[in-house]
């Protein structure tokens, strides 16, 4: 695997050799991770509606699971498909191999797969800052910032060697992605060690200043990394996957500077009702507020990318989750600029109508594109004419989309009544239900989220037989008579 393989792509100056086994391997990477965060997610979800999953352990209780599978989700299955893409993208629209070759491609590779597992260590035997997203300890920290600081070096070399003239805008929003973490992580992360060789530290925000400084770094890790990053993705592969230009590249470079520059100033919505300042409060709500445009600008040049080209809904499967996750993505960013109403925030904050919010992106936009560009990559990758089954794709998203349904739902009813039952009260006054009330309340749509999170693991899990099938070249006997995929690699 340490090697390299070189793809022929074209003849004359603009021939070109594409590093592509480092992306197989982010690729796979991708695939497994995303079966470990989707089975803890369940496995999880299950501990909260049957608490004697939690099995009388510190390691395996929910407290200690949880940002396993927050971490599993969004830094290993995200960030995996983010560098695989980014790679993959970078080339093919500069017309040029990434800057130093394969090793320092390889060292990125390795090194991120080692700070998860070693983050999930930690997790597990409770080594972390004790901050809202649990983090690693110091010296991870550090580590993981050597290793970005080399993917930026790698990435911006790239595209100071390209051969295209033009910077294509989702390499843009790679960069953005790249260099706002990078940020968000020295900045979040500051710690004092007790010593060189000890693993504990001293943090160095407290009280207000650390509680602003989080939300700054969660609502922007949400909108570099969970956003940026993945509209880079839609960006280059619904367009490839449509075989058709992007609809308004104007409106491109005018979503990735808006949302840029109002992005980072969101978090503090997070805050409502808490001892941040009233006008830090106002303005997070108002720069989320002000989101709807430029997202919603997002979504609708993704959609539109598809204007007299929709019957490829029925030819091109990798396009139904492409499309579907810009869907969601619409839905989210809606829905996010509501909640950080203030008013609206008095109801919905600490509920599970967050939850359902969370997971509405994270699954429907978060997961269904990187599944869509999943089954578009991997036939082009490992050099197949087709997928293995499109059937199974269309089992993969329908089951996958019942099971968003089944979750989501579930979490906006259960939060709303949360929110109502915590503010009833009765004739005299005093609070109408006790907590526990609450909780006993919410224990069948806990069930339910349950139900849907088995059910977009079992789609998952289709995916990985299918792809796996696909890589090593089988096909199925209905297939086999089809006319033959045209894939294209270059950009």
């Amino acid at each position: 695997m340490a090697g390299t393989t070189t793809v022929r792509t074209g003849g004359g100056p603009g021939e070109q050799d594409y590093i592509e086994d480092v992306v197989r391997a982010g690729v796979i990477a991708t695939i497994f991770w995303g079966v470990v965060a989707f089975a803890a997610g369940l496995y999880i979800a299950l501990q909260l509606a049957f608490p004697l999953l939690n099995l009388g352990l510190e390691w395996t209780t929910f407290g200690r699971l949880r940002p396993v599978h927050t971490s599993a989700a969004i830094f290993a299955f995200g960030g995996n498909i983010l560098i695989a893409t980014s790679f993959y993208v970078v080339q093919r629209t500069c017309r040029a191999r990434l800057f130093g070759g394969p090793a320092p491609a390889w060292f990125i590779f390795w090194g991120y797969q080692f700070f998860i597992v070693m983050a999930a260590l930690g997790y597990v035997l409770g080594i972390t800052e004790g901050k809202e997203y649990a983090e690693p300890e110091w010296y991870l920290d550090l580590f993981l910032t050597v290793v970005w600081v080399i993917y930026l070096v790698v990435f911006v070399g790239t595209l100071l060697k390209r051969e295209e003239p033009h910077i294509y805008v989702a390499n843009w929003f790679y960069v953005a992605f790249i260099v706002t973490i990078a940020m968000l992580h020295i900045v979040n992360n500051l710690a004092v060690p007790i010593s060189p060789f000890s693993s504990k530290s001293y943090v160095v925000w407290a009280g207000v200043q650390d509680a602003l400084v989080q939300w700054w770094y969660g609502h922007n890790a949400v909108g570099f990394f969970l956003t940026a990053g993945f509209l880079a993705m839609m960006y280059y592969f619904i367009p490839k996957a449509a075989d058709r230009p992007i609809y308004s590249y104007r409106l491109s470079i005018v979503h990735f500077w808006s949302l840029s520059f109002l992005y980072i100033w969101a978090g503090p919505h997070h805050l409502h009702y808490t001892a941040l300042p009233d006008w830090a409060q106002t303005l997070g709500m108002t720069f989320s507020i002000m989101l709807w445009m430029p997202s919603w600008g997002g979504m609708i040049n993704g959609l539109m990318t598809l204007s007299g080209a929709w019957d490829k809904l029925r030819t091109v499967p990798s396009l139904r989750f492409l499309v579907t996750s810009v869907g969601f993505y619409g839905m989210s960013t809606f829905e996010g600029p509501v909640m950080s109403i203030r008013q609206v925030n008095a109801l919905s904050h600490y509920t599970d109508w967050t939850i359902g919010h969370v997971h509405s992106g994270a699954l429907g936009w978060n997961a269904f594109i990187t599944f869509g560009v999943l089954y578009y990559l991997v036939p082009v990758l490992w050099r197949r004419q087709r997928l293995y089954s499109d059937a199974m794709v269309a089992w993969h998203f329908w089951i996958a989309t019942l099971g968003i349904v089944l979750y989501i739902t579930a979490m906006w009813v259960s939060g709303i009544m949360q929110g109502l039952m915590w503010r009833a009260y009765d004739e005299l006054g005093f609070l109408q239900y006790a907590f526990v009330e609450t909780v006993v309340a919410m224990h069948p749509f806990y069930v339910i989220r349950a139900a849907g999170g088995l059910l977009f693991l079992i789609g998952a899990l289709l995916m990985v037989y299918n792809l796996w099938r696909t890589a090593r070249g089988d096909e199925r006997a209905e297939t086999r008579a089809m006319p033959a995929l045209v894939l294209r690699p270059t950009a």
